[in-house]
């Protein structure tokens, strides 16, 4: 009985030859992640573990992204925490403002994830770097706080399921498109406990910021993770970002997978997760409302990234946000903002009649930069839509592609290009 690629990871770092689904395992940690939120917690645990400094300066990623630049005194002093204790600690890759971005973009871009390693955060979405062919998941302050220590991290080896992937998009349909439909097919508990595997041939047609978005969101599938194969794309982009020396892993031919699904790529259409819940979908084509919108968000650690900002510029150039709607764009990083900037899509965005904001989480969890009020619709290019995650519980939120969203600020309403 063979091994899936997330358990060949796992086994490799335990020191063990093989594992199997529900085995607990020790594993050596490549990269420990935590941000203005979760990292004042962590740090205060390993105060009372009385741990004389960290277990690798190297390996430990701080990134206030969440709400900075501060917003108010109490973020300043979360910030100041997580600030002292990088300096303490000579903690090589803290990210100030000015610097940063969010964690989920900037840890790929600055090279710090790469095939083949095992990463935890202390944030749900550090899924995101499966896109690589990593193993990486969100943990608990605590679990951060013994990995900053020792170095170490104790998994339950996760079972899985694949995802065969056919075809090719059509235009519009993005990786948001392709992981609300399989999140509106399976649940957001249709994974629960799972690695989320992709395969197929219809990989070769997703771009590495796609692939990024449908890792990210596994999450919202109740996966432990979600990884992709490491191909031509996944190797340029290591090679163009990062020093690092990255591993390989292939499933094996006998991997045992709890379920096998497989998609047509080129059948899907642009989706719509309605509130709220990410599984809640709908394609653009199922609409019957005439739902008439306040704000659109287009940013995240699901959809800053420059292909996400293109895409929305496309869609705006030469038109304007309707009247009354609130149009707010997040370039994910620093190198991101400046991309855009040279390519003239902050120019499109503000001659549209939309706000560019520094990097920042932001409006994503109800932090600011876009704050609902009762009754508000916001669209939304982020990955959660619970009840109150971006301000009054009262309040609506429409997670949909930057495309979607981009045509939903032109309209006042849900509308595709």
């Amino acid at each position: 009985m063979g091994m899936t690629m997330t358990q060949k990871i796992l086994a490799a770092h335990a020191g063990l030859e093989k594992v199997e689904a529900g085995q607990l395992i020790e594993a050596d940690l490549d990269l420990v992640l935590g941000n203005d939120i979760t990292s004042p917690v962590a740090i205060k645990e390993m105060e009372k573990m009385n741990v004389n400094g960290v277990f690798h300066k190297d390996k430990i990623a701080l990134v206030p992204d969440h709400f900075v630049p501060n917003k108010d005194i109490k973020s300043a002093e979360h910030c100041k925490c997580v600030r002292e204790f990088a300096y303490r600690n000579e903690i090589t890759n803290y990210f100030e403002v000015g610097e940063m971005g969010i964690e989920h973009a900037l840890l790929p871009e600055k090279g710090l994830t790469v095939a083949g390693d095992v990463i935890i955060g202390a944030d749900s979405h550090t899924c995101t770097y499966g896109a690589l062919g990593a193993f990486s998941t969100g943990v608990g302050s605590t679990d951060m706080a013994a990995g900053m220590a020792t170095g170490k991290a104790w998994f339950k080896v996760p079972g899985a399921i694949k995802f065969n992937l056919v075809g090719k998009p059509a235009p519009w349909v993005s990786g948001k498109d392709i992981i609300l439909h399989i999140i509106g097919m399976i649940g957001v508990d249709g994974a629960l406990y799972k690695s989320m595997e992709f395969a197929g041939e219809g990989i070769r047609n997703l771009t590495m910021d796609d692939r990024f978005t449908i890792a990210n969101m596994a999450i919202e599938a109740g996966g432990k993770n979600g990884i992709f194969p490491v191909d031509d794309a996944a190797v340029a982009y290591m090679k163009e970002h990062s020093q690092k020396e990255y591993t390989i892993y292939e499933a094996d031919e006998d991997a045992v997978y709890d379920e096998e699904y497989t998609i047509d790529l080129g059948a899907l259409r642009p989706t719509v997760a309605f509130p709220h819940l990410p599984e809640n979908t709908k394609t653009v084509d199922e609409i019957e409302e005439d739902l008439r919108i306040d704000q659109v968000v287009i940013g995240s650690c699901t959809n800053g990234r420059l292909d996400d900002l293109r895409i929305a510029a496309k869609v705006l150039a030469g038109k304007h946000v309707a009247k009354g709607i609130r149009c707010i764009v997040i370039p994910a990083t620093q190198a991101i903002y400046m991309q855009a900037m040279e390519e003239g899509l902050l120019k499109t965005f503000i001659e549209a009649g939309a706000v560019v904001s520094t990097p920042t989480c932001g409006p994503c969890l109800g932090g600011y930069m876009g704050i609902l009020a009762e009754g508000e619709r916001c669209v939304s290019t982020t990955n959660r839509n619970f009840v109150g995650r971006m301000g009054h519980v009262n309040s609506e939120i429409y997670l949909a592609s930057p495309a979607v969203a981009a045509a939903s600020a032109v309209a006042g309403k849900i509308a595709c290009p």
